[in-house]
C-alpha cells in the first residue's frame, strides 16, 4: 500500500509538468498545491513539516541575485562588459561561447560555486549572444558545461563532497584524475553542443559582420534604443560593476549567504542612487521564483517520504556490475534533475558501494560516471542555476526559453549518463 502511494507521488510529478507545459499555469503553483495535497492526505505530514520542506535558502538566493542583477542590468553596466567581451575576442564570434566555457571552468576550479559563476557570467554571455545572434540556449549550455567541468576540483564544493565521502568510505581514488575525467567529458559535450547549434559556422563571420548584426539588433529593439541614450561609463555604472566582486567577497570571503549578500549589496546601490531604481522590483522575475520554489517544495515532500531513497536502493539488487553502473548513472541523472545535486552526491556514493568495490571496474571511472551524471542536468530551469539563466535571457519569452531548457535537460538525462557510461565503463578511458 505504501509503495503504491509512492508511485502515485512520482506520477503526480509527471502530471505537474504535463499540465504546466500544455496550460498557461505556473508550474510552481501546481507544485505547491500538489505538495500540500500529497503531504497532508497521503503522508500525514503536519503543517510544520510542510513548511520545513519549503526551500528558504533557494528562495533567498533567487530573490537576492535577481534583485541585484536587475539593478545592474538596468544601469547599462552589463552592456559595457558585453562590449569589452567583444573586443577581447577581436570580433571573432566563434570564440565567444568557448570564452564563456573557459571562464566558467576556471572560476569553478578555484572554488567558486556554480550559482555564483552563472550569476557573474549569464548576464554578460546572454547579452553577447543576443547582440551577435548566437543561440542563447547554446551559450547557456557552454556556461553550465564549463562550470561542471571545474566543479569537481578539490577546491570546489562538489569535489570536496566526493573527496570527503570517498575518504570516509575508505575508497581509493584520485581527485586529480576525477577533475581530468570531468573536464574531458564536459569538453566533449560542449563540442557536440557547439557543433549542433552551428558554432563552427560562427568562425566564418568577420568582425564587420559582427558589428553590423549587433547594430541591427539594437536598432530593432526599443529597450536597446533606451539603453543607447545611457551609453558610456559613469559613476553609477562603476558602482554597479564594483558590486559584482564585492558580492563574491561577501559570499565566499566571509561565508555570507549568497542571496542575503546580494540583497545587502543591492540595497547599498539603491541608497547611493535611489532615483535610478524605478521599476526594479517590477522587472524582477517573480514568476520564475514561484516556479522553482513550488516544484522544489513538492520534491521535498517526496524526499521526506523516502521516495528518492527507494529508487537508489534498487541499484544494489542488480547483479551485473556494468549494468549496475549504467543504472547508477541514470538514477544519478534523473534524481539530480529534481533534487539537490550537492545532497544527492553525498547520499548516492555510499549506496553504490557494491559497484565501487567491484574488482572488474575502476573506482576512478565509476565515481566519474556518478559525478558527471549527477551534475550534467544542472541546466534544468527548475534549479537555481536554470532560474538565473531564465532571468537573463534576451529577446525570448521566459516561457519559451523555459521549455527549451526543460527539453534540453530531458535530452541530457536521456543521453548524458549513457555517454558517461560508454566512455568510462565500456571503453574504460585510461585515466
Amino acid at each position: 500500500m505504501f509503495m503504491t502511494i509512492k508511485v502515485i507521488a512520482i506520477l503526480g510529478l509527471l502530471v505537474i509538468f504535463i499540465l504546466g507545459t500544455i496550460l498557461p499555469i505556473n508550474i510552481g503553483v501546481l507544485g505547491l498545491v500538489a505538495a500540500f495535497i500529497v503531504g497532508f492526505f497521503m503522508y500525514d505530514l503536519s503543517l510544520h513539516e510542510m513548511i520545513q520542506v519549503f526551500p528558504v535558502q533557494l528562495f533567498l538566493i533567487i530573490v537576492g541575485i535577481t534583485y541585484l542583477f536587475t539593478i545592474i542590468q538596468s544601469s547599462g553596466a552589463i552592456d559595457l562588459l558585453a562590449e569589452a567581451g567583444l573586443k577581447w575576442v577581436k570580433g571573432q564570434v566563434g570564440f565567444i561561447p568557448w570564452l564563456m566555457f573557459v571562464l566558467s571552468f576556471a572560476l569553478a576550479c578555484v572554488g567558486t560555486f556554480g550559482i555564483a559563476v552563472v550569476t557573474l557570467l549569464a548576464p554578460i554571455a546572454l547579452r553577447l549572444a543576443y547582440k551577435t545572434n548566437i543561440s542563447q540556449l547554446m551559450m547557456s549550455m557552454m556556461i553550465i558545461m564549463g562550470i561542471q567541468a571545474g566543479s569537481f576540483s578539490p577546491l570546489n564544493l562538489f569535489g570536496a563532497i566526493v573527496n570527503g565521502v570517498m575518504k570516509t568510505g575508505g575508497y581509493e581514488y584520485s581527485p586529480a584524475l576525477l577533475l581530468l575525467n570531468c573536464f574531458i567529458y564536459f569538453s566533449i559535450v560542449s563540442f557536440i553542443t557547439f557543433s549542433l547549434f552551428g558554432g563552427l559556422r560562427l568562425f566564418k563571420r568577420d568582425s564587420m559582420a559582427l558589428v553590423y548584426e549587433a547594430g541591427a539588433l539594437e536598432a530593432a529593439s526599443i529597450e536597446s534604443r533606451i539603453e543607447n541614450q545611457r551609453a558610456g561609463f559613469n559613476f553609477y555604472k562603476g558602482i554597479c560593476l564594483i558590486s559584482i566582486p564585492i558580492l563574491g567577497i561577501l559570499s565566499f570571503g566571509f561565508g555570507m549567504n549568497l542571496g542575503v549578500a546580494a540583497i545587502i549589496v543591492g540595497l547599498v546601490i539603491t541608497l547611493i542612487a535611489p532615483h535610478q531604481q524605478a521599476g526594479v522590483l517590477r522587472r524582477m522575475p517573480w514568476r520564475i521564483t514561484l516556479l522553482v520554489t513550488g516544484i522544489v517544495t513538492y520534491v521535498g515532500v517526496m524526499e521526506k517520504a523516502g521516495v528518492m531513497d527507494d529508487v537508489a536502493v534498487m541499484i544494489e539488487n542488480i547483479g551485473n556490475p556494468a549494468l549496475a553502473a549504467l543504472a547508477l548513472s541514470y538514477v544519478s541523472g534523473v534524481i539530480s534533475s529534481f533534487a539537490s545535486t550537492t545532497g544527492f552526491l553525498a547520499s548516492i556514493i555510499p549506496m553504490a558501494e557494491s559497484v565501487l568495490l567491484n574488482p572488474h571496474l575502476s573506482t576512478n571511472n565509476v565515481i566519474a560516471v556518478i559525478s558527471v551524471s549527477s551534475s550534467i542536468v544542472d541546466l534544468s530551469p527548475l534549479s537555481s542555476v536554470g532560474a538565473i539563466l531564465l532571468a537573463n535571457v534576451q529577446g525570448i519569452k521566459e516561457r519559451v526559453f523555459f521549455k527549451q531548457l526543460l527539453m534540453t535537460t530531458g535530452i541530457l538525462i536521456a543521453l548524458g549518463p549513457g555517454l558517461a557510461w560508454l566512455l568510462f565503463i565500456v571503453v574504460g578511458m585510461p585515466w
